[in-house]
């Protein structure tokens, strides 16, 4: 799936409800009851359901630039978005436009406050209803939050589910173990499903074992894809990615579609999935940007940083972490001895401070700085002559990366 061109931002706040205004809500009653107002749509399409902690989007991207590259109709519904709410629906490679979104939410609106349904199980009812005008042939669905009460687990035509990594995040909503997540997650599995994995630690492995036997499902574990596979997504995490979507495109042989090695091999390296070890200029000059907002993500992310070239002089990281965040233990992942980690504000939402990072992590405080903003630290450091190499790193909250992208302080190369 090529680079899709991203919608105009328009202010939806009549029609979508700010986030944090309703907190989280999870529960599957009132989007199954929605779904059967609105004449259950697409509830016989198929779904591929993307469930994890982390690489999620990245399955989900694999997915549908595969299945368009196969001529399959697909409809794709992500979250969250970087810039625009279109970038949440998706059929072939489309967004949905910022007029027939609007359109959208405003008929579904008496639904939607009938059913007292959240923004999320709005925006993926509105998803439901597009990818039934667009006749879609099948849907890829990424879970939310969790899986055993998010709303994608609704769809009733669930087949084969893909699993992304699975870690420790949203403890205060999905429990403060690890076997406690795997199992919220583990529950998306249904009666004769295929489970697609790749490698997982080792009380996930066993948790996802047992649901599959309980559900008479099927388990199948995949390996990192070739080095001689082009991917479109960069990194040496997104192997096992592509891994998980090619078993799960291989999985819908039972289904009626064989999808040829070509075909994947063409989704896989056509794939587009932004912020995710992107590499982005700031007046012209080289950063890289990266999701990575929770301990699991930190630590890959810090291993990705192993092929990295000339790091004589460390790592220069802006970060902007949010404050239900487990901040230090990503802190402790990311920095080397040489390293410089400049502490900034994520827009809009609580945030760490440098002195709180400082006092939770003292043997790290001699490394950590503070700033306004992150055109702040990059206006500093193009005082400091040469710029960093390898490049300046922003991450910790995809909405710091979505505030930098939408106000073009940083252009995609």
């Amino acid at each position: 799936m090529g680079k899709p061109t991203i919608a105009s931002l328009e202010d939806l706040s009549d029609l979508i409800p700010r986030f944090d205004q309703r907190g989280m809500d999870l529960g599957l009653e009132r989007m199954q009851q929605a779904l059967q107002a609105m004449g259950n749509p697409c509830g016989a399409v198929p779904a591929i359901q993307v469930v994890g902690t982390n690489g999620k989007g990245s399955i989900a991207s694999f997915l549908a630039s595969s299945l368009k590259a196969a001529g399959i109709r697909v409809g794709l519904s992500t979250s969250p978005h970087l810039i625009s709410w279109c970038e949440r629906i998706s059929s072939n490679g489309e967004l949905i436009s910022i007029n027939e979104l609007r359109q959208r939410l405003t008929a579904l609106k008496p639904l939607a406050q009938t059913h007292r349904l959240t923004p999320f199980e709005l925006l993926l009812a509105t998803a439901f209803d597009y990818f039934r005008s667009r006749e879609v042939e099948l849907l890829v669905l990424e879970v939310g939050l969790g899986g055993r009460l998010d709303a994608t687990t609704a769809h009733p035509f669930r087949p084969i589910i893909a699993m992304g990594s699975i870690g420790l995040d949203h403890c205060e909503h999905l429990g403060g173990s690890l076997e406690d997540i795997a199992a919220e997650k583990a529950a998306v599995i249904n009666p004769g499903a295929t489970v697609i994995s790749a490698e997982q630690q080792p009380e996930v492995a066993r948790i996802l074992e047992d649901k599959t036997r309980e559900q008479q499902a099927q388990m199948r574990w995949v390996t990192t894809i070739p080095e001689d596979w082009n991917l479109g997504l960069a990194g040496g995490l997104q192997r096992q990615n592509a891994a998980v979507a090619k078993g799960a495109l291989e999985a819908l042989t039972p289904l009626g579609w064989k999808i040829k090695q070509e075909q994947i091999r063409n989704g896989l390296a056509h794939a587009y999935w932004p912020a995710r070890l992107q590499s982005v200029r700031w007046q012209n000059l080289p950063v890289l940007i990266d999701g990575a907002h929770n301990p699991p993500a930190a630590e890959k992310l810090a291993h990705e940083r192993q092929q990295w070239s000339d790091q004589k002089l460390g790592v220069c990281w802006i970060l902007g972490l949010q404050f239900h965040k487990q901040a230090p233990a990503m802190l402790r992942y990311l920095l080397k001895p040489n390293d410089l980690a400049w502490i900034v504000p994520v827009p809009e939402h609580r945030s760490w401070t440098q002195p709180q990072l400082a006092e939770a992590c003292p043997e790290l405080a001699s490394q950590l700085q503070t700033a306004n903003a992150v055109e702040q630290v990059f206006s500093i450091l193009l005082t400091q002559k040469p710029w960093p190499t390898p490049p300046p790193v922003v991450a910790g909250s995809l909405y710091l990366l979505g505030d930098l992208l939408a106000k073009q302080i940083i252009k995609a190369e």
